[in-house]
Order: structure tokens, then sequence, then C-alpha cells
């Protein structure tokens, strides 16, 4: 981790889009307060229906292009405008849906490291998953040069998942997520991550 940017990174990264991510624009996004720190990374997990891989559901609720008869579920959802800045599939196949420059419409109403509205200072990264299930090695190597990548080119000093900022409103990625195996790949100081 650095706290500015490096140099070298600049070659990834094109106004807040990573070079390495297959990109798909959201409508779902705004500005970051003047002055927000980018020093936080949350962690989500997402799978429409629940439990169902490998559709394009995913792509089409960022994309404001979900047609909500399609499944039961999906009325429930009928109407929210959403976004992350990453997707990551199963496999590992790694989709950006907003500039890490802007603010993404991840997280909700949440609170970290003394602050409130993480929105505001963070990048979120939703893994193609079920909260409480285990996810594939493929997503950790992705997620771990991801969240590499991020840290060479944004000031990030911490890692959390939703569960962690909205603590009894949101469980993902749960139990089934290996925070060990990501700090083994990231090898970051201990403190970066949740307690």
């Amino acid at each position: 981790m650095t706290s500015r940017p490096d140099p070298q990174s600049t070659a990834l990264w094109c106004s807040g889009w990573y070079q390495f991510a297959r990109a798909l624009a959201s409508p779902n996004f705004g500005q970051r307060p003047a002055g927000a720190p980018i020093d936080l990374i949350v962690l989500h997990s997402i799978s429409l229906p629940p439990g169902q891989y490998g559709g394009g559901e995913v792509q089409q609720l960022f994309t404001n292009t979900l047609d909500w008869n399609a499944h039961p579920y999906f009325k429930t959802l009928e109407g929210l405008a959403v976004s992350s800045h990453f997707y990551i599939r199963r496999q590992g196949e790694l989709w950006q849906f907003v500039s890490c420059d802007h603010r993404a419409w991840h997280a909700g109403a949440s609170h970290y490291r003394g602050r409130g509205d993480c929105n505001d200072d963070s990048i979120g990264i939703e893994l193609e998953g079920l909260e409480g299930e285990p996810f594939e090695p493929a997503q950790y190597e992705a997620l771990g040069a991801l969240c590499a990548a991020i840290a060479q080119h944004y000031p990030v000093q911490h890692i959390a998942g939703h569960e962690h900022i909205a603590p009894g409103r949101k469980q993902d990625p749960g139990p089934g997520f290996d925070w060990r195996a990501l700090r083994q790949i990231l090898a970051w100081p201990t403190e970066c991550f949740p307690a």
C-alpha cells in the first residue's frame, strides 16, 4: 500500500477506469465530496436471482435494464438504483461500472473508521456469490490483483465487508468469505482489515 499514487500505476488507470476490467458504464453514480480521501475498499456479495450464477442480471441491475418481471425475486428490487465500482464473476472475470474517481451507490446507510456514508470515500467490489457460501479461488486471485492495483493508485488504508460498515443491516460477503486468504494474498498490515 502507498499513501500517494504510484506513477507506474497510471498506465493501469484512465480517469478512474481500470484497464483490466470489462467496462459497462452505470448511470448510478455521483461526484465525491470535495477532499474525500478514497481510502476504503468495501467487499460485497451478489447473485441474481439469489444463488444463481452466470447470467447477466447483475450487470442489468447496475445499468437499470433489469426486467423486473423476469423473476419473482426481481419484483423486490423494482425501482432500485444501485451500482458498484467492480464486479468479480465466479471464474474471476472482472467488470467495472463506475469510475473509481466517482461515488458509486453500493454502501447505503453505513459507518466505518469514525465516518458515515461510506459511499463518499470508498470503492465497492461485488463478488458473485451468496452470503455465507464459499467463493472461488479465481475470485480471490482477481480480487487480490484488483485491490493491489487500487492501492497503488488511491490512498487505501482499510478494507472491510458490507457487514462491517452496516452491521445488523447487511451480512455480506458473510462467513463464507475467507479473510485470512485475502490477507495472505495482499500482505497488508493487520490493521487494514476488520478486527
